[in-house]
């Protein structure tokens, strides 16, 4: 009976752990996931920002 009570408990405090190692693993990779679409977004807007403020001359130079 004793051997039964304490393999019940290691399931259940197996279980606990193998839950809280997976939301750490998941909540890391979305993160990274989270980090690589803002540096995506943050070139594009850099070189959208960077296209509109150029001055004028260079743009005549490309222009022609």
């Amino acid at each position: 009976m004793s051997r039964t009570v304490w393999t019940v408990i290691g399931v259940i405090v197996a279980v606990l752990v193998a839950w809280f190692l997976v939301d750490v693993v998941f909540s890391l990779l979305w993160f990274i996931a989270k980090l690589a679409i803002v540096a995506v977004v943050a070139v594009v807007v850099f070189f959208v920002l960077r296209a509109v403020v150029r001055p004028s001359d260079d743009r005549k130079s490309i222009e022609r």
